[in-house]
């Protein structure tokens, strides 16, 4: 003769508990992603996650530098005449962004700010001897504090005709 130690819905909230539980470790083991920033033209929009990012601490400078010459996953397309808007999450505007073209410096003082629009002519000047404009330029979003720098986003602009 068996004995039923546990009634079949004793059983299914057993199973149920062991599921949630389950969930739980499976997403305590997860990394928290790293805040977002965004690219926007016309309808277009493309947005990443940190290339390189210390949740929320400083990189070195050695880290910051050689990811500042990786080269962008996420590119979108832009003509002379567009607008590109750039979007950060409000924590990296907390601290300030500064946007990068090529890996040097675009601007002189961080933007507090989480958005922002560019004409797509900036991006494109006439950089050789040639007098050519280049194809493709990579814009690099860097969250800073003070002079540290915290998170570094890529993205290639593509130039259209």
């Amino acid at each position: 003769m068996t004995v039923a130690f546990f009634s079949g819905k004793g059983r299914r909230i057993g199973v149920a508990l062991g599921a949630v539980s389950a969930g739980l470790l499976v997403l305590s083991a997860c990394d928290k992603p790293t805040p977002l920033a965004t690219v926007t033209v016309g309808d277009n929009s493309v947005s990443a996650e940190a290339a390189c990012y210390n949740d929320g601490k400083a990189l070195k400078n050695s880290d910051a530098q050689k990811c500042l010459n990786k080269d962008a996953e996420k590119s979108i397309d832009v003509s002379m005449t567009d607008t590109v808007h750039f979007g950060v999450d409000p924590e990296i505007a907390d601290n300030g962004w500064t946007l990068f073209v090529d890996g040097q410096r675009g601007e002189p003082e961080p933007s507090k700010k989480t958005y922002r629009s560019i004409t797509g002519s900036a991006f494109f000047s006439s950089q050789s001897q040639t007098g050519e404009a280049p194809k493709n330029t990579q814009i690099s979003i860097v969250e800073t504090k003070g002079a540290k720098v915290i998170g570094i986003w890529h993205f290639k602009l593509k130039k259209t005709d």
